[in-house]
């Protein structure tokens, strides 16, 4: 089969290696579609190389079964559906508590084993799943499913770690209106009655956010903060979803949320926000405002990010890539310039 694998530092390619073989618990994936995240930039563009063999991005997969383990129930050949991303152990107490995504067996990085950054990915014409991870999709359309199961996932996560915010009437705001950003803007008018405010460097991306649902979008600048502050009677947002996750995202972040308000740092930009125990006032941290880095999704996020797509709540926007265009689709989203998910087609 056909594979886009990492295969050193900034270096992939489309290579031709055998189907996956599976195990008794495990189902092999026809790939439909699989979405293209910055985590997959993240990898591509580390400095070292991490491992020596070659290895096949994608965790963002939707695909059909095309063959079944010998004790799996309950799954058929010709399903269609999408890979639940983190593979974790099922029985620590995190896992039980419907916490995969903070798997004790994944050790203090909560980082569990993932497809296409830490085990063979669906950026290929197959790939070898555990049952576990299979959630049905119905019909819903592979292009549009493949990114519900991380940018929709990941997004929906924060969001719902930050629902004591979301009250009707308040005020969220959004920062970078990309892959995650752009479905946050949808699940936050879907599950809440909140007035959303997108900000973003560029003002293409502030036109998509307001073909999204967006309320009001702001250009990321100095006068940013203020901005929303002004919206808000000098309050601040009730929640800030922070995308990016540069010192200048985590910055307006600091300076824009409102007291017992929630900052959910989701984007892995390596920003450093400003918050110290001193008084509170002015520009600083407020009293009662929480911070959370939040890391992708539970099983239950993907069930309902699921059930949000089939009822027309989440549309992806997506530019689609045949799987030999993978590393172009790579260097575009390195640049900024897709609108929305890429997403590569086998």
């Amino acid at each position: 089969m056909r594979a886009l694998q990492w295969t050193g530092p900034e270096t992939v390619e489309v290579r031709d290696i055998p189907v996956p073989d599976i195990g008794r618990g495990d189902l092999l994936i026809r790939v439909g579609a699989a979405g293209v995240c910055h985590s997959d930039l993240t990898l591509v563009n580390f400095p070292v190389r991490l491992r020596e063999d070659p290895l096949t991005l994608g965790h963002e997969v939707a695909g059909t079964i095309e063959a079944v383990g010998a004790d799996v129930t309950g799954r058929e050949i010709g399903e269609r559906g999408v890979v639940y991303l983190f593979w974790t152990c099922g029985v620590c107490r995190e896992c039980v508590s419907g916490n995969e995504n903070v798997c004790i067996a994944a050790g203090r990085t909560a980082m569990p084993t993932t497809p296409g950054l830490t085990i063979e990915g669906g950026m290929a014409e197959y790939v070898r799943i555990p049952a576990t991870s299979f959630v049905p999709i119905g019909d819903l359309d592979f292009l549009q499913a493949a990114p519900v199961a991380d940018a929709a996932l990941t997004a929906y996560h924060a969001i719902r770690g930050a629902k004591e915010q979301l009250r009707p009437g308040g005020t969220a705001v959004a920062i970078g209106i990309g892959g995650l950003g752009h479905v946050a803007l949808q699940i936050l008018h879907a599950i809440s009655g909140v007035r959303v405010i997108a900000v973003d460097v560029a003002q293409e991306k502030l036109d998509l956010a307001a073909d999204c649902g967006a309320d009001v979008g702001i250009l990321s600048d100095n006068t940013a903060a203020q901005q929303i502050l002004d919206m808000t009677g000098g309050r601040g947002a009730d929640a800030v979803f922070d995308f990016v996750g540069l010192d200048a995202t985590a910055k307006l972040a600091v300076e824009s949320v409102a007291p017992n308000g929630a900052y959910r740092m989701v984007g892995i930009g390596g920003g450093a926000p400003e918050i110290t125990a001193g008084p509170a006032g002015g520009p600083g941290w407020p009293w009662g405002a929480s911070v959370r880095k939040s890391l992708g999704g539970t099983r239950r996020d993907l069930f309902d990010c699921v059930a949000l797509a089939q009822a027309g709540k989440l549309h992806m926007e997506v530019e689609r890539f045949d799987l030999g265009d993978g590393p172009e689709a790579l260097q575009r989203l390195d640049k900024g310039q897709i609108r929305g998910r890429a997403v590569l087609v086998p």
